[in-house]
Formats: structure tokens, C-alpha cells, sequence
């Protein structure tokens, strides 16, 4: 079939076991999967096999499920992992295409650590770096930096945005020719092609440069997974990819239209950003072949485990009957995770059970179980409809789900020509379309230098 002129982007989230609460449990895991280098190095290589644009390694700096009620935490494999640098670094040299793609908090780094480690990744990748940015909102999180508690939801996203602005600077500290590496002269760069910061703002004062030379993308590829008001604008100014959270096709046409629609204000083109909403997806030959493996982590759900799921967006629902109706949220924290989960309670009507099997897998993303023509048939209409440009994968448990996708999903996509064969290009930009960077620096200094 003829190429569609646009290709769907696909990348996965590779944390841990898997998405699904379960999935450790699986009876073709490893159980111990999530601190074994074996198991990513064939999550990653199951990903390239199909042609991905990237591996994606959500994080947080603690132990994020709650004991809510207690007991829920022990039964849980969501609680050890490795960094997520240390791990993308050791997966660049076992891949070669594939985009490798970490999650780093604005709110428990500095903006020069966060800039050298990435830029460290794309030269040790050859371009395949992407940061997913986030802000940090647990308090388990905060008590491991001498907090008590979160910062509070407007200086976290104000952090952010002049976080971000200083790691794309520091970023530009060096134009792409700038090294001359010259042993006859004794010159190794050039000097006007190194810029200094001198950023001074509210938050930060960084004077720079970075000692890392520029990188071969220009700059690694920023991710971002803001459903709020704040986060939709700083994704419009900033991000390259925007992973989003949507049950319906209404849902995420109208949040694709928001985030796009934010971009002009910034001179950027609708193009330039990638929305690549989660996507749980279960094939199998026939509707209850698929239905039938998901069923088998879904048995395997204890009613504590789905307590503690629901519990950082919704409170301990431990006294409430689990058969009941779902109850109005207790909790603050994460309101953008509790308006899905109680929209999917409301328009199910749903008891704290059911809610709790439903989002076992996706966590509030959307879910499909089905064959792989039925699959294909979800994310072609959300492709075509102008809600998506792409999907996150989320496996119900690793790797065999992912491999589940690569062999079964992946093969329609293309019959259908709406992916790739093969790989385009080597970096993660490449595989993106999207163009690199400007170094900002070098052309301030061309402008000035021409007055």
C-alpha cells in the first residue's frame, strides 16, 4: 500500500515490569525483571526490532505506590528501579536507532546536571537522546530533599519553565564547528563560537558554559506529559513530544487542539510537536484470545493492590464498600489523575472495584483488546481524527507485551501504510520530523556582530 504522507510515531514505556498492576506476577516474567539489565536490553531491542521511535523510562526519585491501606505496597512490584540515565546509557550501547528517552524532575535537580547528563547520552547514543521533563508532586518525594512537603503546584511549574529555558541555553554553549582540534596551530576551538550563559532569574543563576561539547541532534529532544492549563502552555513553548492521557476520541481531539492552538504564540509551526497519547493494547488472533490474556493479569489483581492504586490520586477508599459507588476524592494531590479516574467511574458507573480493575492495566489511559486489525483500527481513526500523531505503548507487562505489538500490530500499521519499513534516519529527530535546533546563541551573536 501507498505510504501515507504522515506516518504514525510510536514509542513505549518501559518501566519496570510492565503497566499493568500484575504484571510481575505474570507467569512468563521474571519477577525480579525490573533491576535486571537483560530484561531492557530485550524490552529496547524488541522496540528497535519494530521500528519505534523510542524507549521511554518514566521515573520518580522515591517510592511513588502508597500504602494505602497498608499492606498494598509489598504486594507490588512499583518499587525499586534503576536510574534511568545509568540504564539508557548501558541500553545506547546494545541498540543503534532507537530513541532512548529519560524522565528528569525540574524540582529536585539544577538545570546544569540535568543539561550535561542529556547532552552526555546524545553524544554516547549518536543523537537518540530525548528528556521527558516533569515536576515532582509526591511528599514521599519531597522527604528525601529536607522537605516535609511538595512545593505547592504554581512554583513547581514556574521552576519548571525557567528551568527549561536554562537548559536549552546551556545547551547552546558551543556552536556545532566550534571545535578546530587543530595540533599544528596548538588551537583546539575556536573562541567566538563559545557562548557564556550569565542566566539571572527568580530561581536560577547559572553563568555556564556547558563542558560539553554541542550535540550531534543540536539539542536532545524535550518530552513533556502536561495535562493542566500550566503544562499545555509550557509543552506549546517548549516540548518536541507531548505524551498525553485520553480515554475518548473527544477528549483528546479537543486536548491536541489546545496544545497546538498555544503554538503560534511562540513561532512555532503545529508540526514542530509531536502528541503521542498512552495506549494500553492487548492483540491476540481473536477478540477472546486477547480478552483471555488479559484476563490473566487481571485475576491476579488483589483488592489491596487496586486500593493502593487509586489511593495517590483519590485517598485510601479502604472504608468504603468495594462494591459501592466511587466516592468524591479526599486527596489534592494529582488532580489531573482523579478527574480521569472519576470521569471513567461516572460514565461507567462504575463500583471501586470495577474503577480499580479498570485502570489496573493503563492507569487512566485509553485501553484496546482486540485483534490487530482492531488495534490498528483505534489508532488510525485517533491518527486520522486530529487527536494523535502517534502512541505510547504501555505493555501490559514486559517484554512479552511489547512483543505482543512489534509482531502483531506493527505488521497491519504497514500493510495499511501508515508506518514506517524502516528507518529514515539515526537520531531521534530523525525518526521525529522534526528539524534541529537553531543554536540561539550563535545566531544573537551573528545579529549583533552585523549592527
Amino acid at each position: 500500500m501507498t505510504p501515507h504522507p504522515r506516518q504514525i510515531r510510536l514509542g513505549v514505556s518501559m518501566i519496570g515490569m510492565g503497566y499493568h498492576l500484575a504484571a510481575w506476577r505474570h507467569p512468563e516474567a521474571s519477577a525480579g525483571g525490573n533491576m535486571e539489565l537483560a530484561h531492557f536490553v530485550r524490552v529496547a531491542q524488541a522496540a528497535e526490532r519494530g521500528l519505534f521511535d523510542m524507549a521511554f523510562l518514566a521515573d520518580g526519585v522515591g517510592i511513588r505506590f502508597h500504602d494505602e491501606p497498608p499492606g498494598a505496597l509489598c504486594r507490588t512490584s512499583k518499587n525499586v528501579q534503576f536510574e534511568p540515565l545509568t540504564l539508557l546509557s548501558a541500553l545506547a550501547m546494545v541498540t543503534e536507532r532507537v530513541g532512548l528517552v529519560a524522565t528528569a524532575s525540574t524540582t529536585y535537580n539544577e538545570p546544569y546536571h540535568v543539561a550535561r547528563k542529556f547532552a552526555s547520552l546524545d553524544h554516547l547514543s549518536g543523537g537518540r537522546a530525548g528528556w521527558n521533563v516533569v515536576t515532582s508532586v509526591t511528599n514521599m518525594e519531597a522527604a528525601n530533599f529536607n522537605l516535609d512537603a511538595a512545593p505547592s503546584y504554581a512554583s513547581r511549574y514556574e521552576r519548571a519553565a525557567e528551568f527549561v529555558e536554562v537548559v536549552r541555553g546551556l545547551w547552546d554553549s558551543w556552536e556545532d564547528d566550534a571545535f578546530i582540534r587543530d595540533k599544528a596551530s596548538g588551537i583546539n576551538f575556536d573562541q567566538a563560537k563559545l557562548h557564556v550563559l550569565n542566566h539571572k532569574g527568580k530561581h536560577f543563576s547559572v553563568r555556564g558554559p556547558l563542558n560539553v561539547a554541542r550535540t550531534p541532534q543540536g539539542a536532545p529532544v524535550i518530552v513533556q506529559a502536561g495535562a493542566s492549563d500550566e503544562g499545555r502552555e509550557l509543552a506549546a513553548a517548549t516540548a518536541d513530544v507531548v505524551y498525553a492521557a485520553a480515554q475518548t476520541l473527544e477528549e483528546a481531539r479537543a486536548y491536541y487542539a489546545s496544545v497546538k492552538g498555544r503554538m503560534a504564540r511562540y513561532g512555532r509551526e503545529p508540526d514542530a510537536l509531536k502528541i503521542m497519547p498512552g495506549i494500553m493494547a492487548i492483540p491476540g488472533a481473536t477478540r477472546q484470545v486477547a480478552q483471555d490474556r488479559y484476563d490473566i493479569l487481571q485475576e491476579l489483581v488483589e483488592p489491596i493492590v487496586g486500593l493502593g492504586a487509586l489511593a495517590g490520586s483519590l485517598g485510601d477508599l479502604s472504608g468504603f464498600d468495594l462494591d459501592g459507588p466511587v466516592p468524591p476524592p479526599v486527596s489534592q494531590r494529582m488532580l489531573s489523575r482523579a478527574k480521569i479516574f472519576l470521569g471513567m467511574a461516572e460514565r461507567g458507573g462504575l463500583s471501586i472495584r470495577q474503577l480499580y480493575l479498570a485502570i489496573a492495566g493503563g492507569n487512566g489511559h485509553r485501553m484496546v483488546i482486540g485483534t490487530p486489525a482492531d488495534i490498528a483500527d483505534a489508532m488510525e481513526e485517533w491518527f486520522l481524527g486530529e487527536a494523535a500523531d502517534g502512541f505510547n505503548i504501555l505493555p501490559p507487562w514486559l517484554p512479552g507485551g511489547l512483543e505482543d505489538v512489534v509482531d502483531q500490530v506493527v505488521p497491519e500499521l504497514q500493510r495499511r501504510g501508515l508506518y514506517r519499513t524502516a528507518y529514515a534516519g539515526r537520531t531521534l529527530r530523525d525518526h521525529l520530523g522534526i528539524a534541529p535546533p537553531d543554536n540561539r546563541r550563535a545566531v544573537l551573536a551573528t545579529l549583533q556582530a552585523a549592527k
